[in-house]
């Protein structure tokens, strides 16, 4: 079971680190072979499937995100806690975001699921 203080403290450290553009302080949280998934993923990287798989191939997508929104900044609304998961619901440049976050038995994220209203 996730405990509940360790997934706070993950969802204001992920949030912080989104807000520092750092891209490495970002990757710190995943896998090397996390998957993540996001309606935006077709657009900014050419994957219609929406679904992009490792590292690498994610570090390239945030990159350009955060080329394009100079400016982002994300604002911690909430952090709800499932059993092996927490779902970090924020404000974004887009407006209202939920990002579903499957957790390793380390605490690693392993697979991640961007929402937007």
């Amino acid at each position: 079971m996730l405990d509940k203080s360790f997934a706070e403290a993950l969802a204001r450290e992920w949030i912080d680190a989104w807000n520092s553009h750092d891209l490495a302080r970002i990757l710190a949280h995943y896998r090397d072979d996390f998957e993540m998934s996001s309606p935006y993923i077709a657009e900014m990287a050419g994957e219609p499937s929406g679904r992009l798989q490792g590292k690498p191939a994610v570090a390239a997508y945030w990159a350009e995100a955060l080329r394009r929104l100079p400016d982002l900044r994300f604002e911690h609304l909430a952090t709800l806690t499932g059993a092996d998961s927490l779902t970090i619901h924020y404000r974004g440049a887009r407006g209202l975001a939920a990002e579903v976050l499957w957790l390793d038995e380390a605490g690693k994220i392993q697979r991640a699921a961007a929402h937007y209203q």
